[in-house]
């Protein structure tokens, strides 16, 4: 056979697929999700997220939850069991325990232009994850929180976390934390992009750096790979990084190479919608069925509509 040729995918639907739980009780049973809630507990006590006070007399005390992920590696396996505490932002009060809430990412545009040149002129492209973000975000309100959801203090059970830090769910931690990592790299002599501000560049003698940021995705890369990995060092000093390599999976979309060529791809994505699919079209007729009959003109108008037809 002559030409290029590409080996077909075909996608296994009828795996059998872990479930994440949804309550504290269902994690429990579970020792790779405790394993998950203790690490994430470690890391909060690590960062020096919260101090446990005295419930004042007039505050806002918002709740928290745990809520749990299965990350997962291009090829669909488990990667690892992600357990993070959430508070529940939607009790924070406008003007008294929060102000400003708006944070940047990085323009997708911007990636493939970055990635294009960084192609072009054979440059390395290293990708970071950085451990529990958000945590890094100084708070400047007073916010108060209850204790985690199976990790009260037995000596203190009424006590309240005053917290020092963002955590995730508050209205303001994407903005605190962005703020955090944006100012350390302008003190490292970083420059802000004028059309985009989640990118940054660092322009040496005969070196070029280039760092984009996701939330806490980060894409680097540069004329000098050492300048690279000097830079995912001091980082790393500063903040809790994983250093995942040479880019292969940034926000879904997978990514591999060939002879100086670069390929983007979304086969887990397009995996997952098609189990979507095939778990909601056995439920489609009786959908219709039952619309059918709370809203029969509503059924008329789509009918007509699917026929060009005026309405």
């Amino acid at each position: 056979m002559h030409g290029i040729t590409k080996k077909k995918t075909i996608f296994d639907l009828s795996t059998t697929k872990i479930s994440e739980p949804h309550t504290l009780s269902q994690a429990l049973k579970d020792s790779n999700w405790t394993q998950a809630m203790d690490l994430e507990i470690a890391a909060l006590h690590k960062n020096h997220t919260r101090d446990l006070v005295d419930q004042p007399a007039v505050v806002n005390i918002i709740g928290c939850k745990w809520v749990y992920k299965l990350k997962h590696k291009p090829n669909g396996s488990i990667d690892r069991y992600k357990a993070r505490l959430v508070a529940k932002g939607y009790h924070q009060t406008l003007g008294l325990d929060y102000f400003e809430t708006f944070s940047l990412v990085v323009k997708t545009a911007t990636i493939r232009i970055i990635l294009t040149i960084a192609i072009n002129f054979q440059w390395e492209i290293r990708q970071l994850d950085v451990h529990n973000a958000f945590l890094n975000g100084e708070l400047e309100e007073q916010v108060y929180m209850a204790q985690p959801p199976g990790y009260k203090d037995p000596q203190f059970p009424t006590k309240v976390c005053r917290l020092k830090k963002a955590l995730y769910g508050l209205k303001q931690a994407p903005r605190a934390w962005f703020q955090r990592l944006s100012s350390t790299l302008l003190q490292w002599g970083f420059s802000n992009s004028r059309t985009n501000n989640s990118m940054f560049f660092h322009f040496g003698a005969s070196t070029t750096l280039i760092v984009l940021i996701y939330v806490d995705d980060i894409l680097i890369t540069g004329s000098s790979s050492q300048q690279i990995s000097s830079l995912i060092t001091r980082l790393d000093s500063v903040f809790a990084l994983r250093d995942l390599g040479r880019l292969s999976y940034f926000l879904g979309i997978e990514v591999s190479y060939h002879e100086g060529s670069m390929h983007l791809s979304q086969t887990k994505f397009t995996s997952d919608l098609l189990h979507q699919q095939q778990c909601l079209i056995p439920k489609l007729p009786k959908l219709l069925a039952l619309l059918g009959k709370i809203c029969p003109n509503l059924m008329v108008l789509l009918w007509k509509r699917s026929l060009n037809i005026a309405v």
